[in-house]
Order: structure tokens, then C-alpha cells, then sequence
């Protein structure tokens, strides 16, 4: 079926656990285009996972596997929107794409990228059937998407042993980039460890040095890791760490953990829950009227948490997020992209579109620079450390355990009497320097593996 407006072809088909989109954006652009000293025809080099196969037509196709159904559906949809408007604007060769990919022309070296969709669904099998069937049905060169980290995970070692690249979208997991990373996995997003280390001085300086915190923790590895390092983080700022409540990925009724909660002293609520079990399990706290005595504290945010709780529980609230919209006000690529996603999808963008696009945009940059789809290459010319210009600054990735190097913001939620519109949550404290959040090289304990 054909959309007459955009010109996207879209073939549907379902199975019986999974639905998959697929998505055509743009038309054919010209015979692919060779640049630098690395770039070898198709036949001088030893196919590896895709290469040549996935490169020989007039198209390049990209799988996303995404959360369309279960906790975090929200964020996978808002990360589809982030995708689609890269992959459009890399197609029609945009002056938005270039400023953060300059040897992008149409297409990434003259091919149209074509891209499918499959349902995650949270949940790593699922997850890892439908990247498998994009890479062995449609020759993907490359897979993207994630907001659970075990499903990231499991998603870069399907995709490292059948030698795709992986592009985490959300994947807050310290594991991800730690003892789980992968040659052929990229993570760009911050994460547990950088967030929890920005955060904690700031709490610090604005709530004081001496609170009694509890946590509410998802039981996977996301979570687990992130209440690591908010209590290392936290108690080097004279917090004290009074217990954690772990709660199943999904769950519907928080009682028993907000009793716990309720008789345990602290003062501080820490909510590592994301998604819609951070919506579910704040809206629980405050019928049970634990926030009359507690202050929440959210270390790492999902996108639409400050819509789904409302204002009035919001405000006064500190958190960890990606991106927020409110910084197109300094950053002029930041302007450029609130701006053509709000033409396009008429709302403003959160940071899981945010990581999306940009995820898009520099696998588009590694592929100009290494001069070939062939994925060592593509490899080596995101370990090369090339600076460029993302929303929010600078950004790269380090070659030793493939960790983007990205700036990100500390929000405060605002009183509803000061919201300038119904999108203008939040007030940003401060944006963090990536690379000083950034963990030592090797103390989470990545070990990468061969190119071939």
C-alpha cells in the first residue's frame, strides 16, 4: 500500500508474535558513491554478516525493533517518530542531516535507506526473533531500537554473532557498554553510571547532604545497575541508603512494596521504575500519601513520565533525561530538530525520538566516513573517535567499549503556575559534560571481541 502524501510503501504481515511494518522512505538516489583511502570494491573483500548482500541493489534497510506493545510502548513510539524523521531526512539528502553527518548527500553513499519495524514487545526473545528475521529476510546492515536494557542486551549479542551492527536506542543498563558490551554494539544514550554520578552533587547542593533514602527498583538488569551506582553516587554526598524495594518488570499493584516504603524512615523516594511502571507505581505513592512525607527523586527518566503523573506531582521533582525540548533555546541543531519533528509530527520531541534520530544520523556519518557499508570498516570509523555536532554539543563514541560521549540535561519539574504551555514541564538545572560523567576506561569491565 502506498501513501500518496509521503510516497512510503508499506507491506504488512502478521505471525503470531510479532506485527511487522515495513517502511520505504524517499525515492533512489544515484550509484553508490566511494570515499577515502579505506574504500575497496564488494569482491576484494570477505563477505562478513550482510556485506556485499544487503548492499548490491539501489538500498540500504534498516530493522527497528521497538516496544509497540507492553510497559514502555510509550517511548517506542516515540522512538519510530525519531527514526522515520532521520531516515527521511537522510533520503532527501536534508540540510538538518548534514550538519551532523557533512558527507551525507541522498541517501548514505547514494542509497536509499529502507527500514522495517517488529514489536519487541519488552521482551528480549521477541526481541531477538524479529532482528534475526531482518537480518536473514531483508539483509539488514543494520539493527536499531531498545528501551529495556535486557532486551538491548540480548539484541547486541544476536547481532554481533551474525556480524550486524547494533544500535541501542534507551539502554541504561551499566552492562551494556560493562561486561555485556559487543564489538559490533554502539550505545549512545547516557546511562545508569553517568546519570547517577551527575545527579547525586545536585541533589546534594538542592535537598541537602543528610537524607534517608529508599528505592524502587525493576528486577532486571537496568535496574539493578542503576541502584549500584545512585548509591555509591549518593552516599559519597552523605546520603544514606535505607533500602530497596524490587519489584517484577510490569507490575500492576505497588501495595505491598509502598508499605515497606511507608515503615521504613527515609525521606526520600529514589523511583529507578521506568516507563509505565514509574507512572503506575508514583500515582500509587501518592494515593497511599507517601509523598506528603517524601520527596521523589527520579534518576533516570522516561519520556512521558511528566505527562502521565501530571504537574502537580512533577514539580520540585530532579531527574536525569536525555534530551529536553526547552534546549533548542541554546543550541542551534537542537532548534533545527524540535522544529522539523514538530512540523512533521505536530507534538515536541523527548529524548527517546532524540536518540533515534541521532543514532540514525551518526551510523549514516560512520558509514560516509569508512566509505563502504562493509561492517569492520564502519567499525573502525566510529572507533576513530570523529567529533561531531549533535543537539546538545559535541558527541562521540569511545573506541574502547564503544560508549557514546554525549551532554545531557538535569531537569527540576515546574510549578504548574509557571508552565508557559502544557509541554513546559521542566526547568533545566544544568547540562552535564559527557565525557566527565563518563566511568574510567575498563571499570565496568568491557571486553570487546573480534571484527570478524
Amino acid at each position: 500500500m502506498e501513501d500518496k502524501k509521503t510516497g512510503t510503501v508499506q507491506d504488512t504481515f502478521i505471525d503470531r508474535r510479532t506485527m511487522l511494518k515495513m517502511g520505504v522512505a524517499g525515492a533512489a538516489a544515484g550509484g553508490m558513491l566511494m570515499h577515502g583511502a579505506s574504500a575497496m570494491a564488494a569482491d576484494e573483500k570477505k563477505p562478513v554478516g550482510n556485506y556485499p548482500a544487503g548492499t548490491e541493489g539501489d538500498s540500504v534497510f534498516m530493522g527497528l525493533t521497538l516496544d509497540i506493545t507492553g510497559p514502555y510502548s510509550a517511548q517506542g513510539a516515540d522512538q519510530q517518530k525519531g527514526y522515520e524523521l532521520a531516515i527521511e531526512q537522510l533520503n532527501a539528502g536534508a540540510p538538518e542531516i548534514k550538519k551532523i553527518s557533512p558527507l551525507t548527500k541522498k541517501g548514505i553513499l547514494g542509497k536509499t535507506v529502507k527500514f522495517g519495524v517488529a514489536d519487541a514487545e519488552t521482551k528480549p526473545n521477541t526481541a531477538v526473533q524479529a532482528a534475526t528475521r531482518f537480518i536473514h529476510d531483508n539483509k539488514a546492515m543494520v539493527v536499531s531500537g531498545s528501551t529495556s536494557s535486557a532486551v538491548a542486551i540480548a539484541l547486541q549479542k544476536v547481532c554481533n554473532r551474525e556480524h550486524t551492527i547494533y544500535l541501542p536506542a534507551i539502554s541504561g543498563s551499566n552492562e551494556t557498554t560493562g561486561v555485556d558490551c559487543q564489538r559490533y554494539g554502539f550505545r549512545l544514550c547516557y546511562f545508569a553510571y553517568t546519570a547517577c554520578k551527575a545527579i547525586a552533587p545536585v541533589l546534594a547542593k538542592n535537598m541537602g547532604k543528610d537524607r534517608k533514602a529508599i528505592y524502587l527498583v525493576p528486577d532486571y538488569t537496568y535496574g539493578h545497575t542503576t541502584f549500584d551506582s545512585m548509591k555509591e553516587f549518593t552516599e559519597k554526598e552523605g546520603w544514606t541508603t535505607v533500602g530497596e524495594q524490587v519489584h517484577p518488570l510490569g507490575a500492576k499493584d505497588y501495595s505491598s512494596f509502598l508499605i515497606n516504603i511507608a515503615n521504613s524512615g527515609a525521606d526520600t523516594l529514589v523511583v529507578i521504575a521506568y516507563g509505565a511502571d514509574a507512572a503506575n507505581s508514583i500515582k500509587q505513592a501518592k494515593q497511599f500519601g507517601l509523598l506528603e512525607k517524601m520527596q521523589i527523586v527520579v534518576p533516570y527518566m522516561s519520556a512521558f513520565l511528566e505527562k502521565e503523573i501530571g504537574a502537580d506531582i512533577m514539580q520540585g521533582v530532579y531527574a536525569a533525561t536525555g534530551f529536553w525540548w526547552t534546549l533548542q533555546d541554546k543550541y542551534p541543531i537542537a532548534k533545527d530538530f524540535v522544529a522539523a519533528f514538530e512540523k512533521k509530527y505536530k507534538a515536541k520531541p523527548r529524548d527517546s525520538a532524540y536518540i533515534a534520530y541521532l543514532q540514525t544520523a551518526l551510523w549514516a556519518d560512520a558509514c560516509e566516513r569508512a566509505g563502504s557499508f562493509y561492517p569492520p570498516d564502519v567499525i573502525k570509523a566510529y572507533e576513530a573517535g570523529e567529533v561531531r555536532q549533535g543537539p546538545i554539543g559535541d558527541v562521540t563514541f569511545r573506541a574502547e567499549d564503544h560508549q557514546g560521549v554525549i551532554n545531557f540535561p538535569i531537569v527540576r519539574g515546574k510549578k504548574k503556575a509557571d508552565m508557559q504551555n502544557e509541554d513546559d514541564y521542566f526547568e533545566v538545572v544544568e547540562v552535564v559534560d559527557g565525557r566527565k560523567a563518563l566511568p574510567e576506561v575498563g571499570l565496568l569491565g568491557c571486553k570487546l571481541g573480534d571484527y570478524i
